[in-house]
């Protein structure tokens, strides 16, 4: 096996790559210092200490301000991770001794609904009964932050890219549909075709090049030669079906067909729907059974089971 210890055959101390972490996020060491309550001497001793260690210079001290090299750079990215895993370690740790674990908390953004989150536990409350959950609606800005800071133990999107520093996996894939409001002139129709959405404006949550799931819309239409007009929605938080009450808009969602809001919103099958992706997202380093089965299942119901 590869020796994967640093140059001086001593294993990276976390509490010096907490110091390097804190210089790299103030971009200096005055502030750094002061919010680790230690010197400046002291702190650029410990960084001196570290870059000797490694056998890089991870700052780049030649200009007024502080930057990071390339290899710091590198350090800085999985040192977050690391970071994270260990306090999560430490936090399993704990809860394997304590008489009431605290719940395995799974965030998701607004374009997967609380409804589909309960469906993608099934698993778990198949298997492990006793295991307390609790879902989490969170918006994408604060979902990657919310799993380093160990708010969430899993985090769920619509996405396919991954994150540097982060595991992934696709869990399952829902089939699209069109959400309008009940008096919408499409309201009667028993399905839709892409091309029948061509003069209609579109609600979105994001514009592009802010949300996965408004590209994967706009990738939608330009495949069938339409360019599209989006629509950014003006409340934030709610279901997705709500977006198109009381406006002539429609909505891309992937709640099931029917009316719903008490017949103000009814939902249109698409015919060849395209397949909106749900992506799991979770701290590399670390284990959890429970995240295992969420990660691993072949879903059944409306989701579509990763090939």
């Amino acid at each position: 096996m590869a020796d994967r210890t640093t140059r001086d055959g001593r294993p990276l101390d976390l509490h010096r790559l907490h110091q390097f972490l804190a210089v790299a996020e103030h971009a200096g060491f005055t502030s750094a210092a002061t919010e680790l309550h230690i010197t400046q001497q002291a702190l650029s001793a410990a960084i001196g200490q570290l870059e000797r260690q490694l056998g890089v210079a991870l700052f780049d001290r030649s200009g007024r301000r502080l930057s990071l090299t390339p290899a710091g750079e590198v350090l800085r990215d999985g040192t977050r991770a690391l970071l994270a895993a260990a306090a999560t370690l430490a936090e399993q740790t704990h809860e394997a001794g304590a008489a009431a674990p605290r719940p395995f908390v799974i965030g998701h953004t607004p374009a997967i609904t609380a409804e589909e989150a309960y469906l993608l536990m099934a698993p778990v409350r198949d298997r492990l009964p006793d295991v307390s959950l609790t879902a989490r609606q969170m918006f994408p800005d604060v979902l990657v932050p919310a799993l380093y800071d160990g708010e969430i133990d899993l985090a769920l999107r619509r996405g396919v890219a991954m994150p540097a520093d982060l595991a992934s996996a696709i869990i399952a894939y829902d089939p699209v549909r069109i959400a309008v409001s009940g008096n919408h002139r499409l309201a009667t129709r028993e399905s839709l075709h892409i091309d029948d959405l061509r003069d209609e404006s579109v609600i979105v949550w994001a514009p592009p090049g802010h949300s996965f799931y408004t590209d994967f819309l706009l990738s939608t239409y330009r495949r069938a030669g339409i360019e599209p007009t989006f629509v950014v929605n003006r409340i934030q938080g709610t279901p997705p079906i709500t977006a198109v009450v009381d406006n002539n808009h429609i909505a891309f969602v992937t709640a099931p067909a029917g009316p719903t809001l008490a017949g103000r919103v009814t939902v249109i099958p698409l015919t060849d729907p395209p397949l909106a992706p749900t992506q799991a997202l979770w701290l590399p380093h670390t284990v959890s059974p429970i995240r295992d089965l969420l990660t691993a299942q072949r879903l059944g119901h409306d989701h579509v089971a990763r090939p």
